[in-house]
């Protein structure tokens, strides 16, 4: 019997894949842990393995495909195998299963007895697919998956879809929500005449008086207009890159904080030259133990760390009704990579000293670099640091990581005038650029964070002391 070769797990967060090609062409034999297929997550690119020996039949998926997790993609037996329609079939249903159940069939497969018929699905029209996660968040939330606009493949509701709905959802005043259950009305059908759409006591009231008045007589609304198509200006097109895949993401994810941030850009100079003196000291004394000589990041890294954990209003979140304060300091460090900006966090980053820190951040940077960093280790972060200061730019307004609350911009160290007891010399100055979401933090306390950062910049030997 024919192996089934199926997209494997990445991590707690990674739903589906994109397929970027075929590495070994269909009807070549192949070896168990072989790599055979190449994919793309969100963020990473990885090699699927031949599970078996034999002869490989490629499933209907090429290169542009989108599949979820755990999808038989192809068939590794002998030469007399061939990806059928009830095979291909097969593979349909797994795009639009759930995952979990899909694993607990694989595994179960050497359990069944070969005299067992195979059972057969009934059919199910009117099933709602989602993911588990976006199932779990709905319930969660209390949301009725049918009003959910799918973006997954044939039709599957992801738990960005369920994000995407809270986000649009518009808040509901304690008495408004109450009042709206004792009238079994479905509060979110109410317009919210509040704050930002917010739904009061009065707008439920008013809705109550509307449903006993008597009917008025029903006007045709005016055809909505047709939209008009934009208008691209006559050029001659050198190249065109399709918007998916790792740019697509950051497209997607820039244009939502950029349009649902309310963003605050807080700059300020630090004199670093002791920070930089401590430094080479530094370098010269553990760059040979250590393996790496730390740099001017990792001790900033250091220092953010800590006074996330001083400062802990900063290390937040946005959810759709509340104010988040995280328990863990995960730290992201931008990287430039080919395929695009990636940012892998520090877990516990507050906790760890600055070895452990430099040689967990120079491995995840590898591996972002070379496409093999796994999805967890780029989700979950709590606050991120990037930097254009080895580009020698001085200050930038960088955009927020949602659903993060802030990200603070890091310069270069350049040697400028400045006044020191009444006279001018040159002095090695940093200019750090924190912007943060006015939603979650108010001005002050974020100049305090930054003040903060600043004055250990200044005083390194506080390092001692947090």
């Amino acid at each position: 019997m024919a192996e089934q070769l199926l997209i494997p797990k990445f991590g707690n967060t990674v739903e589906e894949v994109t397929i970027i090609e075929w590495m070994v062409p269909d009807g070549s034999e192949v070896k168990a842990g072989q790599e055979v297929l190449e994919i793309e997550t969100d963020k990473a690119v990885f090699a699927v393995e031949a599970t078996a020996d034999g002869i490989l039949h490629h499933g209907p998926f090429s290169s542009g495909d989108v599949a979820p997790i755990l999808t038989v993609v192809a068939l590794i037996g002998d030469a007399n195998d061939t990806w059928d329609s009830q095979q291909v079939d097969s593979a349909v249903v797994a795009l639009a299963d759930e995952p979990e159940t899909i694993a607990a069939e694989v595994a179960e497969q050497d359990e069944t007895p070969a005299s067992a018929p195979a059972p057969t699905a009934p059919a199910a029209p009117d099933r709602i697919f989602a993911s588990p996660r976006a199932r779990a968040l709905a319930a969660n939330k209390e949301i009725d998956l049918s009003l959910l606009t799918p973006t997954g493949p044939g039709g599957r509701i992801l738990e960005r879809d369920v994000q995407a709905f809270l986000e649009q959802r518009p808040g509901v005043t304690p008495v408004a929500r109450k009042l709206a259950e004792e009238a079994k009305l479905d509060v979110y059908a109410i317009t919210g005449t509040g704050p930002s759409g917010r739904i009061t006591k009065r707008d439920v009231e008013r809705t109550l008086a509307e449903a006993t008045a008597p009917p008025a007589p029903a006007l045709a609304p005016p055809p909505a207009p047709a939209p008009t198509p934009v208008a691209l200006p006559d050029a001659e097109v050198l190249e065109r890159v399709p918007l998916k895949g790792v740019r697509g993401i950051i497209a997607e994810r820039m244009g939502d904080s950029v349009h649902t941030t309310a963003r605050v850009t807080l700059v300020t100079e630090a004199d670093a030259t002791e920070f930089v003196a401590m430094r080479q000291r530094l370098k010269a004394s553990v760059a040979e133990e250590w393996g790496f000589a730390p740099g001017y990041n990792d001790l900033l890294a250091l220092i953010v760390a800590k006074a996330l954990r001083k400062h802990p209003y900063m290390n937040a979140r946005l959810a759709p009704d509340a104010i988040e304060y995280l328990a863990h300091v995960n730290l992201g460090m931008a990287v430039d990579t080919e395929r695009g900006l990636l940012v892998p966090n520090i877990k516990d980053a507050d906790a760890k000293s600055l070895r452990q820190f430099g040689s967990e951040f120079r491995e995840l940077a590898g591996k972002a670099r070379s496409g093999r960093v796994q999805p967890d280790a780029l989700t979950g972060g709590t606050f991120t640091i990037t930097s254009l200061g080895p580009f020698d730019i001085d200050a930038f307004t960088p955009v927020i990581n949602l659903p993060e609350a802030a990200i603070l911009g890091v310069g270069r160290i350049a040697p400028k005038p400045a006044v020191v007891d009444g006279e001018v010399v040159a002095r090695q100055m940093w200019t750090l650029s924190l912007v943060f979401d006015h939603r979650i933090i108010d001005g002050a306390p974020a100049a305090r964070f930054l003040q903060y950062i600043k004055r250990v910049i200044e005083e390194p030997y506080l390092l001692l002391a947090i």
